[in-house]
């Protein structure tokens, strides 16, 4: 449910957006046209892309190119609540906001397009005091100019370019606005480990919940739920075999995040339990 909405706007369009909502809260987020940096001020929030998941958490934001998404949001232990602004960046606003002036870090490269459309951005001090500045706007909005909030606007993009992530985050501002095409199986691998729900998966691969499992079963020849499993304990056993890795960290590398349901499912795959697959298998 959502509690409190407030927006800043430069040149028409939403240049930040301050959100508090009361989980359980989801929702699709399609981006065909605009690009967006989401900060976590309370609570976490599971973004799901074409590409991959994430959590975020508290003092944490996430960078997000053009494309489809779908956010689960999960409450703060403290307030009950979660809460983000979000700065959306679209191409005529940038280019109106630079003019001829484009930094290097948002021209288009000509190398390989970025594997993921999204890069989670670590709570470094100074983006943190950043947003406490835009949280001051949102209380005092008469404060605010486009002169203003072209300051702010550039102001971020020169703190993400150099952040402790910088390449990562480069490599995605670099091509914020830049469609990118996958294929079904494309998004079902990239999400395998990272416990994405079928209606997070439907969404982003842009069908309905039981188009997306005709589609599942007509190219795996079986469930997502079953494939999902296997793939996940495949995983799991050659890790066993090959690492000296702690069985609770290879079960949730292999995105069980319960220990005894993972004990139970490798031993009805392998009949025999995670700790005696090693002693049966490493040389």
């Amino acid at each position: 449910m959502l509690i409190e909405h407030q927006t800043l706007n430069l040149y028409g369009k939403m240049l930040f957006e301050k959100a508090v909502v009361k989980p359980p809260h989801k929702r699709a987020y399609p981006m065909p046209d605009e690009a967006c940096f989401l900060y976590v001020l309370n609570g976490n929030l599971n973004p799901v892309s074409t590409t991959g998941a994430a959590i975020v958490q508290e003092k944490e934001a996430v960078l997000m190119k053009c494309g489809s998404y779908f956010f689960r949001m999960f409450p703060s232990r403290s307030t009950h609540t979660y809460e983000a602004v979000a700065v959306h960046f679209y191409p005529d606003v940038l280019k109106k906001v630079y003019q001829n002036e484009v930094p290097s870090f948002l021209a288009k490269n000509h190398g390989n397009s970025p594997k993921s459309t999204m890069v989670k951005v670590r709570g470094e001090e100074l983006l943190q005091k950043y947003f406490d500045h835009i949280l001051f706007y949102f209380q005092y909005p008469e404060l605010t100019s486009e002169e203003l909030l072209v300051v702010k606007l550039k102001e971020l993009f020169l703190l993400l370019a150099n952040t402790d992530n910088a390449p990562a985050v480069r490599e995605i501002l670099a091509r914020l606005f830049e469609p990118q095409a996958f294929s079904f199986k494309e998004i079902v691998e990239a999400n395998i480990f990272s416990n994405p729900t079928l209606e997070a998966l439907a969404e982003v691969t842009n069908l309905s919940i039981s188009s997306f499992k005709r589609e599942f079963k007509r190219l795996y020849n079986d469930s997502p739920g079953r494939y999902f499993k296997n793939r996940k304990l495949e995983k799991a056993a050659a890790l066993l075999q090959a690492t000296d890795l702690h069985i609770g960290e290879i079960a949730f590398d292999c995105g069980f995040n319960d220990l005894a349901n993972f004990n139970v499912a490798f031993k009805e795959k392998y009949a025999c339990t995670p700790s005696a697959y090693r002693s049966q298998t490493k040389g």
